[in-house]
């Protein structure tokens, strides 16, 4: 399936590598101008290269998802550029520390669900004005598999994601009366730094490459897409519904 993105405005957060380099990547490739956002301007440099290469464009954001000031700031000078906004993939996370739940330190609790979570209310509060002023807004947030299967150890990663899953079908439902598209990823295992961080002894090429993963999420941004409010399982290739418990 060929996606066409030509004249799109698209954001993508945690972009100077992994699963948010090539998203950033394959929206480029499809037309869309890249609004690359991450804390390591090296790695956003690195982007812009790849992304002038292939004749894209990109617009680079080096700031930390911490920093709500500045998300805020971002919407102000997204609305006073371009009026709008068309894509948002929110991929940036931190895993924090493979941990029992007891044993977390409270710092390290805090940094993820300020990265995890209430960075990603802040962007859907600063960017919502200008995803529903697109004709097709695309709204793609990053998840994992321990959202909704929770395993032993992960705890405040797989806390924080279930939270980013529970607030985009909240705001899927709230915005159901728009063109806004509102979906929830999970890339499965993935050949990432925060991959190899939770499982130091895994072998690494044994996963897929986080450039086949965003081949498969970049469909997600396409205003042709009809679904909304569920999840996208990149391993199976499909969207599934969320299901109350049985």
């Amino acid at each position: 399936m060929t996606i066409d993105l030509k004249g799109r405005i698209a954001l993508v957060t945690g972009a100077s590598r992994g699963i948010g380099y090539f998203t950033a990547l394959e929206l480029a490739k499809a037309g869309a101008h890249v609004i690359a956002c991450a804390r390591t301007v090296g790695g956003l440099e690195e982007l812009d290269d790849a992304i002038k290469a292939i004749g894209g464009s990109a617009t680079l954001v080096p700031f930390d998802l911490s920093d709500m000031e500045a998300i805020d700031r971002l919407g102000a000078s997204i609305f006073e550029r371009w009026g709008r906004l068309d894509i948002l993939v929110a991929n940036a996370g931190i895993l924090g520390v493979i941990s029992p739940v007891a044993h977390i330190e409270a710092k390290v609790f805090e940094r993820v669900m300020t990265t995890n979570v209430t960075s990603m209310w802040r962007l859907v509060r600063s960017l919502e004005p200008l995803l529903v002023k697109s004709d097709a807004g695309r709204a793609i947030l990053l998840s994992s598999g321990v959202a909704t299967n929770p395993r032993s150890f992960w705890g405040a990663y797989a806390m924080s994601k279930a939270a980013v899953e529970t607030m985009g079908r909240i705001w899927a439902e709230e915005m159901a009366h728009t063109p806004l598209k509102i979906n929830m990823v999970n890339p499965g295992a993935t050949r990432t730094a925060m991959r190899a961080q939770a499982m130091p002894g895994e072998d690494p090429d044994t996963l897929p490459h986080p450039s086949e993963v965003a081949a498969k999420i970049l469909p997600l941004a396409s205003p042709d897409l009809a679904e909304s409010g569920k999840l996208f399982v990149v391993r199976e290739n499909r969207f599934v519904d969320y299901r109350l418990p049985a």
